[in-house]
């Protein structure tokens, strides 16, 4: 497996080097015409490998948590985006970024489609079925994130040049969609149910993705059916170990819908990790899981923690969904060698046996952690040596296929057991049992719809923490001008954080705790107004009257009549 997936690698890397001096340029390779490109199946396999690169795939691989950081999962220590603090503009330089990469990408799958035509009957119909069902399960997907985050968008499926695409205007989305959803039916009709590696695209991948777009667009009946359709050919099932299919030498799993490998020996897109790791072992905590988040996760009796009698104040972590404990590092615990709480001045260096200055707690470094919490969720050892790791891109996982199942039909409110199947297959797996063994994890067992809603909602943001997924959840279900437009709340500062501890007021006080209302948002003004006078950090803003679309890039509207730009921008 790890063979097969360097190999793929490698040949991105190649194209990648290729086509550096051109900026994604259309032709595969930068120096090789179309004319002349496509003559046989090593030629159609270099460019079909070519659309597994990292760059292709902006908004999910520009950087580690790309997306999250926008969220109401994410505290940076008062640092805040352009798009979570209303200051992105059509100039921006990831709007444009992203428009540009995502149309040469499109324009590469369109190449790879009207060339597979031309050899149709000189050379393999498995071979060419195949790299047309990639070419046209990627431009959906592509064609999908532009859609989804531009509305009305330039379509075409000629391999022409990106400026005559661009001069053709903007084609209404419901068109647009219309016309993904054919090309995934397509790809579905075309690839294989198996393949070899756990990376390259398949039937059920098809299908999966599909969903996904559905999902997006509220379209629950095309979602229920995609994912169902997934479902029924077992390609995929969940991993029995939650927490080590995040780890960076976890290359295949059965969990993984789509994946794009990076690479240490291929140096292939290393990040670096210090801004996540632990000041004790060198790091600086800037960027940890935020209050909000950590207070999401629902108790073992399946109760949010402002209404289950199992929740304790000053052990927060106990009596948790186990995944808590897969996302944050518990309190009291031992973590990259050394003892992981927040309220100590000292503790244990697990490798010499000594107790040290405690760097991680805000009572001796004013930068340590701000909510107390660190990021344990794919943290391994192997990020300690040069503070730089190659974690696998998870696009989608069998888990998110399960819930898009459960979520569409909960919002048709075609609500049968099916439903709950899916949501407890997903929830009894983070219990390290399965949906049967009802005695072991909060089975969810109501066909309310607004409570299941609820359920559905939770149990998402639990599985996903930290996968990219969070923001994509909030704009679909239109809660961006909610969440986004209320403060980052944090610990209390030094002083006060003293006398919480010494007040048994740690970690939540006696006289407050969060409201985890209806559609799953959390609300931590109690904890500003309680005794124990939490701090707001900083502020959000979102406008609902633009902000669920993004902006045209600038340079493109100016210069191309008909491309009008969204409202607001």
């Amino acid at each position: 497996m790890k063979k097969y997936i360097y190999s793929l690698l490698s040949a991105a890397a190649v194209m990648i080097g290729c086509t550096a001096c051109a900026d994604l340029d259309l032709n595969p390779p930068a120096d090789a015409s179309s004319e002349t490109w496509f003559s046989n199946i090593e030629e159609f396999e270099f460019a079909a490998n070519d659309l597994y690169r990292l760059d292709l795939w902006y908004w999910e691989c520009n950087r580690t948590w790309h997306t999250d950081r926008w969220t109401d999962d994410w505290e940076q220590q008062g640092h805040g985006y352009e798009w979570s603090t209303g200051a992105l503009m059509s100039t921006t330089g990831y709007v444009k970024t992203m428009w540009l990469n995502t149309y040469k990408a499109i324009t590469r799958c369109n190449a790879i489609i009207a060339n597979v035509e031309k050899q149709r009957g000189k050379l393999s119909e498995k071979q060419l079925d195949r790299f047309e069902g990639e070419a046209r399960m990627f431009r959906a997907c592509f064609y999908s994130y532009l859609t989804f985050l531009y509305g009305d968008i330039p379509y075409y499926t000629d391999y022409i040049t990106i400026d005559q695409a661009y001069a053709m205007g903007r084609e209404k989305q419901s068109e647009v969609i219309k016309r993904i959803y054919e090309d995934f039916d397509k790809a579905a009709e075309l690839l294989p149910e198996t393949s070899t590696g756990n990376v390259r695209v398949k039937k059920a991948t098809a299908h999966a993705f599909k969903a996904r777009t559905a999902s997006w667009m509220l379209d629950y009946p095309v979602a229920a059916q995609a994912a169902k359709a997934c479902m029924e050919l077992g390609t995929y099932k969940l991993d029995p170990n939650f927490e080590k299919m995040f780890y960076i030498d976890t290359y295949a799993s059965d969990e993984f819908v789509f994946m794009i490998p990076r690479s240490r020996e291929l140096h292939n897109d290393l990040i670096t990790m210090s801004s996540f790791l632990p000041r004790n072992n060198s790091g600086k905590s800037l960027a940890v899981p935020s209050l909000e988040l950590f207070c999401a996760f629902l108790c073992s009796d399946g109760l949010p923690i402002d209404k289950s009698p199992l929740f304790d104040r000053q052990k927060p972590f106990r009596n948790r969904d186990p995944r808590l404990g897969y996302t944050t590092v518990e309190f009291g615990t031992e973590f990259l060698g050394f003892e992981w709480d927040p309220s100590k001045n000292k503790v244990l260096n697990v490798n010499t046996g000594k107790q040290v200055s405690n760097n991680d707690s805000q009572l001796v470094q004013t930068l340590a952690s701000w909510t107390g919490l660190i990021l344990k969720k794919g943290v391994t050892e192997a990020w300690l040596s040069d503070k730089k790791a190659d974690p696998n891109a998870i696009i989608m996982r069998y888990a998110d296929v399960l819930l898009m199942y459960a979520e569409a039909k909960i919002e048709m409110n075609e609500i049968d057991q099916s439903v709950l199947d899916a949501i407890n297959d997903v929830r009894s797996r983070a219990y390290k049992t399965t949906r049967s063994n009802t005695s072991l994890y909060p089975a969810v067992t109501t066909t309310n719809q607004d409570e299941l809603r609820f359920q559905l909602r939770s149990e998402r943001r639990m599985e996903f923490a930290w996968e990219n997924r969070r923001w994509f959840d909030l704009m679909r279900w239109r809660l961006c001008d909610i969440a986004i437009n209320r403060p980052v709340i944090d610990l209390p500062a030094k002083a006060q954080l003293q006398k919480n501890i010494k007040s048994g007021d740690y970690y939540f006080p006696s006289d407050a705790l969060p409201v985890i209302e209806e559609n799953g948002l959390v609300n931590l003004q109690p904890l500003v107004d309680s005794k124990a006078k939490f701090r707001k950090t900083m502020e959000r803003k979102f406008d609902p009257a633009k902000g669920y679309l993004l902006p045209l890039p600038l340079s493109d509207v100016t210069l191309i009549p008909g491309m009008i730009q969204n409202p607001g921008y």
